[in-house]
């Protein structure tokens, strides 16, 4: 039904000459700006409506997305990106969505026995997909924990609800996931989050393909930055705390901590010392074969 109803509303849009432009997205509290500017359709009377598209499985889906033009723009972590950038996606960056970073839970299931990282050396790592951010940081976190890289092994599960189907089993398996994304199951006693990792960067990302920005060059950064001076806005908002602990089922103490250590992006700026970091990271991880030149990823309008 749901799906004859989209395609009925897209065949209208192209009749009465409107174009879409598609936004894609986790479904998680970071990504609220968007939401909220989408909504208000600022650019109707231009003859452009915006979709939101939410993808659970994360950045590794929305780097194959903006490959095979399924999206036209997407909030990809950084890292995650920049890597596939590198491997032949032909979007690029346009700015950051999050300045910065991104807190990462390590988590077992509540039924495994081990209560430590110390325990869990050698354990397989649960990944939404391969080159994803739970792919990646699964690397930073055993060079921090001196893990041999060679003995990392990894099973796909696509997302959230993968991780909670597995860790229905007591055998013990990480899972790396966004701190407070995880807080209720942690809070529930599904998961058990026995440490964290930060990235070492801004955690996010916005990209877009090498077609919106040639057919809607003006009309992309002028929605970049609409979100930009949401943002700005919202967290001065007196009800915020409790806008986003609704929206997103979290606990308003648990939001309050994560502003704390959360900034939105304010301006379009990317710093080059950002993409040179994340560049010899990935290639000290051997994530990548070699440091590629900052003219390869393409940044900006």
């Amino acid at each position: 039904m749901f799906t004859g109803f989209l395609y009925f509303s897209q065949k209208l849009l192209i009749i009465l000459g409107m174009q879409i432009i598609r936004i894609t997205g986790v479904p998680e509290h970071f990504n609220f700006p968007w939401v909220k500017v989408i909504e208000q359709q600022p650019f109707l009377k231009e003859g452009i409506e915006l979709e939101w598209i939410e993808e659970s499985r994360g950045s590794g889906a929305m780097n194959k997305a903006l490959r095979e033009g399924c999206t036209d723009i997407a909030l990809v972590l950084t890292e995650s990106f920049i890597k596939d950038r590198i491997e032949g996606n032909p979007s690029r960056i346009i700015g950051f969505h999050i300045a910065s970073p991104l807190i990462w839970g390590i988590h077992i299931s509540a039924k495994s026995p081990q209560n430590t990282l110390a325990e869990l050396a050698n354990t397989p790592f649960l990944i939404s997909r391969y080159g994803s951010g739970s792919h990646l940081m699964a690397f930073l976190l055993a060079q921090r924990e001196g893990w041999d890289f060679d003995k990392l092994n990894f099973e796909v599960i696509d997302n959230l609800e993968g991780a909670k189907k597995a860790f229905e089993k007591p055998e013990p398996k990480m899972f790396l996931w966004e701190k407070y994304t995880t807080k209720p199951l942690v809070d529930s006693g599904q998961f058990k989050r026995v440490g964290e990792i930060p990235t070492p960067w801004p955690c996010f990302v916005i990209v877009a393909t090498e077609n919106v920005l040639a057919e809607h060059r003006s009309v992309v950064e002028k929605l970049r930055d609409q979100v930009y001076t949401y943002a700005e806005e919202m967290v001065k908002h007196t009800d915020f705390i409790k806008i986003i602990a609704e929206n997103y089922a979290l606990e308003e103490t648990d939001v309050k901590e994560w502003l704390h250590q959360t900034q939105w992006a304010n301006d379009s700026e990317v710093p080059k010392s950002v993409l040179v970091e994340t560049i010899n990271t990935l290639h000290r991880l051997n994530l990548i074969n070699d440091p590629v030149s900052l003219e390869k990823i393409k940044f900006g309008l």
